[in-house]
Formats: structure tokens, C-alpha cells, sequence
């Protein structure tokens, strides 16, 4: 089989099966894989594939209240990484990478490094999270000197960074601002040491927050991002100042925020409501005493 069979069942699953483009995207990647790496053939181009179609869906976001609720219910570096998130419209993986050099709380920046699309760039800090950022990155020197006196401390840096300047996953400006409980042993490289807060710490603590509040929707915590892109253009920034705080690359993807306004609808009022008003002032107007 080749070529012609690769597509039958690609187009299949698009199709007739109907599954989402990422799973015949994960067909496809393994199929290539198969026939390049274990039968040492070339598929060739596959011109008559049918993609799958990725559905538009537009984002769920809270509202200022909403996201006060939640907070509530998170303490620690739970509520801290959250801030972030709200307040500087960073991704969960963006704030757990933080490193010590990348808070300057004299310009209230954020630098993130190596984000989406391997894009550095720069957020705001909220100035509610400053006195418990402070207070967290107090800790982690801390830690630091502890692991550093039981002769370990190294942290893993990004891309080749280790081979060109090899001290200096020693140093206290690269070390993490939340790093993990406790140390583990690096998979790829075995080196022991102290690696971030993990994902799923903060995914549950915000998933159980979230339920405590009473709150429908499904938050996770890429909500916040979302709800923080929404405020600011409910609060008059201009497009392409989110754009570049959310380090997007493309302004239309900042765009979908602009369907979500809490405007209703395209920020149309209903003409039901519209008639509403409209009765209202007629039958005030009706029983209202007249002059003379």
C-alpha cells in the first residue's frame, strides 16, 4: 500500500468518520513516520487529501466578578500564578517558566521568554501581585542556598545556553520563582535537580476553585488569559496593544476577543429590550399626573 491507500483512509476519517482535524493531523504524522523511519519509503504528496475541517470556536471568558470568585478559593503559589495570568495575560506554562531575572518590579514588567512560536516579550505586572511575588522569589533564593550547600542548585537553561555559559544554571537570576517541592532527576539528561511547578497542580487548584464558586462555565487556567484580553478591550485599549501584550503573532487571532465583549451579540441591543424601554416610558408617561 502507498500513496493512494494514505489517502482513502485520511479522507475516510475526515469524511465518513468525521473526527477533528487534530486527530487526522495525528493519523497523518504516523503514517509518515511508519512508512520513513520503518519501511524506509517516501509517501510522496498527498494532493488528493481531504482535511478535516477545525471548528471556530470562540473563547469562554469570565467576567471581573467571576474571576474575584475564583481567586477566592486559591491560596499560595496557586493564587500568585493565577495573578499572573489575569493580571498579565501570561500562559500557564509562560509563569510557571519564570525565572527570577525575568520580574523587574521597578518597570512592573514581566519578560517572557521563549513563548509560543519561540517569541520573547514583555507583559505588564499588576501591582496587587507584587508584595507576594516578592515574598515568593525571598523563597526560592532561599531554596537555592539550601540545594547549593547539599551541593546541587543547577537549574536547566533554554536552547544551548548551558554549553556556552556553564555556571550559570548555578546562578540565583536563573533559578526558577516557583520551583518544585522537592527534587527530581531529569529524564533526558539525568542530572538531579529542581525543576517548576507542575501544570497539573495549578489545572486542579483552579478546576476545584472554580466549582467551590459556583461558577458553570469551564475554567481552566488559559480563562484567565482570555479574560484578561477581553477587559482590556472592554476597557478601551486598542487591538493592537493586546495584540502585543498576548504575543500573538497574527492580529487575527486578537480578534475573536471582539466577539466576546460583554456586549451581547456584536454589542447590538436586542430589539427586545429596545421595546421593552419603550413601554415602559409610555405606561409611565400615561399615569403620570398632567399639569392643570
Amino acid at each position: 500500500m502507498g500513496r493512494l491507500e494514505i489517502e482513502a483512509f485520511l479522507n475516510h476519517l475526515a469524511t465518513d468518520r468525521r473526527v477533528a482535524a487534530s486527530t487526522q493531523n495525528q493519523a497523518l504524522n504516523a503514517l509518515v513516520f511508519l512508512y520513513r523511519f520503518v519501511l524506509d519509503r517516501e509517501v510522496g504528496e498527498l494532493s488528493g487529501l481531504v482535511r478535516a475541517k477545525r471548528p471556530a470556536r470562540l473563547p469562554v471568558v469570565m467576567t471581573i466578578e467571576e474571576v474575584e470568585r475564583v481567586l477566592a478559593g486559591l491560596e499560595g503559589d496557586s493564587l500568585v500564578i493565577a495573578l499572573l495570568l489575569w493580571g498579565g495575560g501570561l500562559r500557564l506554562k509562560e509563569a510557571l517558566r519564570l525565572r527570577i531575572q525575568d520580574v523587574d518590579f521597578d518597570r512592573r514588567e514581566v519578560r517572557v521568554r521563549d513563548g509560543k512560536g519561540r517569541r520573547d516579550r514583555l507583559t505588564v505586572l499588576p501591582d496587587r501581585v507584587i508584595g507576594a511575588l516578592r515574598e515568593r522569589i525571598r523563597v526560592s533564593l532561599a531554596i537555592h542556598r539550601k540545594d547549593l550547600a547539599r551541593g546541587f542548585g543547577e537549574v536547566e537553561l533554554p536552547d544551548a545556553l548551558s554549553r556556552k555559559y556553564p555556571r550559570a544554571g548555578w546562578e540565583a537570576r536563573w533559578q526558577w520563582v516557583f520551583p518544585a517541592g522537592r527534587m527530581s532527576v531529569c529524564p533526558r539528561t539525568g542530572r538531579v535537580g529542581r525543576h517548576h511547578v507542575f501544570e497539573t497542580t495549578i489545572q486542579r487548584q483552579v478546576k476545584r476553585a472554580a466549582r467551590e464558586a459556583g461558577i458553570i462555565k469551564r475554567v481552566t487556567p488559559h480563562t484567565f488569559r482570555h479574560s484578561f484580553a477581553t477587559a482590556l478591550l472592554e476597557s478601551g485599549y486598542d487591538i493592537r496593544t493586546v495584540q502585543e501584550l498576548l504575543g500573538h503573532r497574527s492580529l487575527n487571532t486578537t480578534m475573536i476577543y471582539t466577539h466576546v465583549l460583554n456586549r451581547g451579540g456584536r454589542g447590538v441591543q436586542s430589539p427586545a429590550d429596545l421595546g421593552r424601554s419603550r413601554i415602559h416610558t409610555e405606561v409611565g408617561r400615561l399615569h403620570s399626573p398632567r399639569d392643570g
